[in-house]
């Protein structure tokens, strides 16, 4: 079966994982912008990086058959002035990831800047939320922003890397929610599969957010293994691995996507 992984970071992957997720079944991934492990120096660095997520990982990923899209964002105050030029980019789903880390008076100044040039250019929004024991009040702190914008289409947000304590609040204000599955701070194939169980499968996206931490590309195929296992339907699981992501990703302007022949 073929698969959409809708949130992994392939500027820091291998060519060798491309070859590999490509003979599991990835037809398509998204890959928002992220901290890459380092703090930047400048705005050129983050123009530098844009550059490689609009024009050169969407070849590499090409070079296997897969097709790429990504999100453009990173709560930095040194990017909002440069992000209107990559929102016009042909493989640009939206501003993302974005959101909180610590839960700073100044993570949520910049924050604001960014759904602000969301609503007037029109874009969907990719959320990060914290992890690990900062993720319940920072999940609710961009619950509450977001509540507090009329402006905002629950239906072309995402909040990802949910967990059992933060993803019903999420689905309950009719968001997408994001379940990551990454072996050290977020959700298991095993914890994943349970939430599908408790929730449904309905604006659900699993990702594996694999980047160079220890992390696995092939994490959604690995939840699709464990739903099989349960004797969950085949129609279920492409629902969750391929239809939801086209859905979410088909309400941006900028998204086309081919179908394997």
């Amino acid at each position: 079966m073929d698969f959409i992984d809708p949130h992994i970071h392939m500027a820091a992957r291998t060519t060798d994982d491309f070859l590999l997720m490509a003979k599991m079944g990835c037809v398509l991934v998204g890959e928002p912008a992220f901290w890459m492990g380092y703090d930047r120096s400048g705005v050129n660095s983050f123009y530098d990086y844009f550059r490689q997520l609009t024009e050169w990982e969407p070849k590499r990923a090409a070079n296997h058959g897969i097709q790429h899209h990504c999100w453009m964002g990173i709560n930095a105050k040194e990017v909002i002035a440069v992000l209107p030029e990559f929102l016009e980019k042909p493989n640009v789903l939206g501003i993302g990831e974005i959101g909180l880390h610590k839960n700073t008076p100044n993570e949520v100044t910049t924050l604001l800047e960014l759904i602000e040039l969301g609503m007037k250019t029109d874009e969907q929004l990719l959320f990060h939320t914290p992890h690990l024991e900062d993720k319940y009040k920072g999940t609710r702190m961009i619950l509450d922003i977001l509540r507090a914008d009329s402006r905002v289409d629950h239906t072309r947000v995402c909040i990802d890397h949910c967990e059992e304590h933060t993803i019903r609040g999420v689905l309950e204000e009719g968001y997408w929610a994001g379940i990551t599955l990454y072996p050290t701070t977020k959700a298991t194939p095993v914890r994943a599969v349970d939430m599908v169980e408790m929730y449904g499968a309905e604006r659900l996206l699993v990702n594996s957010s694999a980047d160079w931490g220890p992390s696995d590309p092939l994490a959604v195929p690995a939840v699709m293994f464990e739903m099989r296992r349960r004797g969950h339907p085949e129609s279920l699981i492409r629902q969750l691995v391929y239809d939801n992501p086209l859905r979410f990703f088909g309400q941006s302007r900028n998204f086309s996507f081919t179908p394997p022949s």
